[in-house]
């Protein structure tokens, strides 16, 4: 079967376009008469524009949920799938969603599934997404889980914001830091030892060496950008590899601040992913197996992917989480709680919770850590630049008495 994309007229002249599967254009147009539309164009769906949705950049948290609210409130309001979707069309800018929601539109018209038109949109939509919109559409409670999916995408987004907003100061600290340090290396050291370097008086060691840097800093910077630009390069293709980035993650899990911090982020996306799609009637092993897609850390995905599969043999979910021992222990003893009182959307909400608070507490921890170590170290830095300069004034001065 091959997907086609037809553009046709009603009885009243309306112009109607969507996608049809069919084995010809001929079976396309006698599906589209048997409607009472006559066709204007029928043609092949390109591969082209696949490719593109393939390589299109996923709609921004910020964006999903608000889209998630309003088509919510419009299926609230008694409007039809369609009529929602055309009315946030109208309503949407020119952005990428208004792009894909045209898509959408189109696939849902051509008699797609609103869960299958969002998968057809590749990498626009979470796979999670699509499935708990896929349990809302068999459920008929569709606006209610949109709601909670907006809810949860909202939380999300504020939670990134506050990991952004708590590294902004140290980034700008550090940026400093550095141009300060080219400044001083790069002009001012060379322009204060040039004074000595003409006597025969024997300069310092840190002098010396603070020279040695100076002329590799100004004659080699070009080399240093190579290096980085290089080594980012290499960086980037070598974490592409999945085993690498396997590796990479678990040592990001094992550095004593920041691993904490991972593994709190990632525990309590897992378990709001985890909660809104149990709570929308998905079974819990396919629940698993969205919840560990949607994980950006390799070391929770593989977890929770190998939870999963002992689910499917019929362990326990707490137990199959507890025994890939990655998953904290607070999240592991709420999961258990669910099961054993059969609520476990709820409890993993509370659970969800419960991390992010985490999480900001050891951002504040964090944060507090670095802003004093920054300082300390650009300090320690440019104390050492003054010392090399100020040495040879100090010997002079002793040479004279």
């Amino acid at each position: 079967m091959t997907t086609f994309r037809y553009a046709a007229l009603d009885g009243e002249g309306k112009r109607h376009s969507g996608v049809l599967e069919a084995d010809h254009p001929r079976a396309v147009r006698a599906q589209l008469q048997e409607k009472g539309w006559v066709a204007e164009s029928v043609v092949p769906e390109s591969s082209g524009k696949n490719g593109r949705r393939l390589l299109a950049a996923r709609v921004s948290q910020g964006d999903l949920a608000m889209f998630s609210r309003q088509f919510a409130t419009l299926l609230a309001a008694g409007l039809s799938i369609e009529r929602a979707l055309s009315a946030l069309l109208e309503q949407a800018e020119q952005t990428p969603l208004r792009a894909v929601l045209s898509d959408v539109r189109a696939d849902v018209i051509g008699g797609h599934s609103l869960a299958n038109a969002l998968e057809r949109q590749g990498r626009v939509f979470p796979r999670y997404y699509s499935a708990v919109v896929r349990a809302g559409e068999e459920s008929g409670a569709l606006d209610g889980i949109l709601d909670s999916m907006a809810d949860y995408l909202e939380r999300s987004q504020a939670l990134r914001h506050k990991v952004g907003v708590a590294l902004v100061y140290p980034a700008i600290v550090t940026l400093v830091a550095v141009l300060v340090v080219g400044v001083l290396l790069t002009y001012v050291v060379p322009q204060v030892v040039s004074v000595f370097q003409h006597s025969r008086q024997a300069l310092p060691w840190l002098t010396q060496a603070m020279i040695w840097v100076s002329d590799l800093v100004r004659a080699g910077w070009w080399v240093g950008v190579l290096v980085l630009v290089g080594g980012g390069w290499l960086a980037a293709r070598m974490l592409a590899l999945e085993p690498v980035r396997l590796r990479w993650h678990h040592f990001l899990l094992r550095l004593p601040v920041i691993g904490r911090l991972r593994s709190a982020l990632a525990s309590a996306r897992f378990a709001h992913n985890l909660a809104v799609l149990a709570g929308s009637g998905v079974p819990v092993v396919t629940a698993l197996g969205y919840a560990a897609a949607a994980q950006d850390d390799r070391v929770f995905r593989t977890a929770a992917e190998q939870a999963a599969g002992r689910v499917k043999e019929g362990m326990g979910i707490s137990r199959a989480l507890r025994e890939t021992g990655v998953f904290p222990p607070m999240l592991l003893h709420l999961v258990a709680s669910g099961e054993t009182s059969g609520e476990l959307p709820r409890v993993l909400g509370q659970a969800a919770r419960q991390q992010e608070l985490m999480v900001e507490s050891r951002l504040s921890t964090l944060t507090a850590l670095l802003e004093p170590l920054l300082i300390l170290v650009m300090g320690g830095v440019v104390l050492v630049i003054v010392l090399a300069t100020l040495e040879p004034i100090i010997e002079m001065n002793r040479l004279i008495k």
